[in-house]
Parts: structure tokens; C-alpha cells; sequence
């Protein structure tokens, strides 16, 4: 036998152990999604997916002031808290909708020619945040827009993003399973029915992490993602059932 033929005998006989491999073996199908196994029960992961609009938002604006003298850079972070608090009552906000935080104090220390910073006090700075948490999800966007506006009015504020969120997420999760379920039974039934088979009562089923995300994003994690950016997002449940076959 030449060595031709011995490389094609070879060949041969691992096809064949792989063949045997694959029938004494669990069947894995579609990326995963499905399994079954010889103890004729088949497993099978479903998904949910639905659109969300936010019901709340939480928005923070900083405003603060500077002075050589504390007492100074107090008073006129006084001023500055009042303007704020007229800006945003006159935007439509409720004054018991405002939380105001205790004001930050942070001393200035003079620089050397070395860079390091020495004893010398050069002044004082304070700040102070405004916190507010409203159903008005869109008024509050609007306002945390504009609220650069206060730098007109000789106040030193910055706006953050605001962060949305969506409160009846509990009683969304229950439905959401109930559809991710029967998308897991609608594969399982799909499968069985192609292979002669059918499928028999629910043995396990196993909730995965809930993934609410901003519209069209493909982003996934093992432990879940609770996007706060957007007004707008998808959520998406996912349920691993296990069937009998018959």
C-alpha cells in the first residue's frame, strides 16, 4: 500500500469515528438556541422584546462660586441658589420638587514654580447641586436644555444629563416572561415536529437577565443592562425551557 492510499484510509476512519461521535452524542442546533438530548427532552431558549417610553426622570444641575474670602464666596453662592430656584420655578417646576444639596467647600492653595502646591490660601470655592426627580419626563428634558441659560443671570451652573427611568418594569417582567415561554414552546414545536417528534409537558424553565437597552442596540451582558440615557428603550427577556419529547 502506497502512502496515498494510507493518508485516504486514514482520512476515512476518522470521518467515520466523528460520524459515530455525533449519533451516540447530545445535538446542538441553531447557534445553541436548542439542544436536545438522548433522554428524548429538548431545551430551548425563547426571548421577548418590547419598546418602553421612560415615566421618570432624574436630573442634577451644580452651580457654584469663587472668592478670595469664604464669607464672599458664600454670599454670593446665596444669590446664586436663589437664582436657581426662580429660573426653574418660572420653567414650571414646584419648589418642593427642588432638593438642594449642602454646599461643598473646596480651598485653593497657591501653586510653586515646581508645580507642587504650598501653604499660601488663595481663596475658596463652593458648590451646590439641585436635584430634580419628576413624572414630566418631557419639561424636565427641556429644562436641563436650557438651563445654561443662568450663565445670562451671571451664575456659574452646569447641567448633567439627565438619567430616565421606566417604574412599571415589575409588572412588565410578568407578561414579558409569559411571551418569551411561549416563544421557547413555539421553537421546541418547530424542532420536534421536523425530526417526527412532539413535544410533552415543561420540565424546567430558567429566567435569564433582563436587558433594557436604548432602541436598536445589539449590546448584551451576562449580568444585565439598565440603560438610564435614553427617553426611549427596548427590553428584552429571555426563559430557557425544557421539554419532554415523545
Amino acid at each position: 500500500m502506497n502512502q496515498e492510499q494510507s493518508k485516504n484510509l486514514a482520512m476515512v476512519a476518522v470521518a467515520l469515528i466523528l460520524a459515530l461521535g455525533l449519533v451516540a452524542s447530545t445535538l446542538i442546533v441553531t447557534n445553541g438556541l436548542v439542544e436536545i438530548k438522548g433522554n428524548r427532552s429538548i431545551t430551548v431558549t425563547g426571548s421577548a422584546k418590547q419598546q418602553i417610553k421612560s415615566d421618570l426622570i432624574t436630573w442634577q444641575g451644580n452651580f457654584s462660586s469663587q472668592s478670595p474670602e469664604m464669607s464672599e464666596a458664600y454670599t454670593r453662592l446665596k444669590e446664586s441658589h436663589e437664582k436657581v430656584k426662580r429660573y426653574l420655578i418660572a420653567k414650571g417646576l414646584e419648589e418642593k420638587d427642588l432638593v438642594f444639596s449642602s454646599i461643598y467647600t473646596n480651598t485653593i492653595y497657591e501653586v510653586n514654580y515646581n508645580g507642587q502646591y504650598t501653604n499660601k490660601v488663595l481663596g475658596y470655592r463652593l458648590d451646590q447641586r439641585v436635584e430634580v426627580s419628576s413624572a414630566d419626563v418631557e419639561k424636565v428634558a427641556k429644562i436641563s436644555r436650557e438651563a445654561t441659560e443662568l450663565i445670562n443671570e451671571d451664575v456659574e451652573f452646569q447641567s448633567f444629563q439627565p438619567q430616565y427611568f421606566y417604574t412599571k418594569i415589575a409588572d412588565l417582567k410578568v407578561s414579558m416572561l409569559a411571551e418569551a415561554t411561549k416563544d421557547a414552546k413555539n421553537r421546541a414545536e418547530q424542532i420536534a415536529e421536523n425530526t417526527g417528534s412532539s413535544i410533552g409537558a415543561l420540565r424546567s424553565a430558567k429566567m435569564g437577565v433582563f436587558q433594557i437597552t436604548p432602541l436598536y442596540s445589539t449590546e448584551v451582558a451576562d449580568y444585565g443592562i439598565n440603560d438610564t440615557s435614553t427617553l426611549e428603550k427596548e427590553i428584552t427577556a429571555v426563559v430557557t425551557c425544557s421539554f419532554e419529547m415523545k
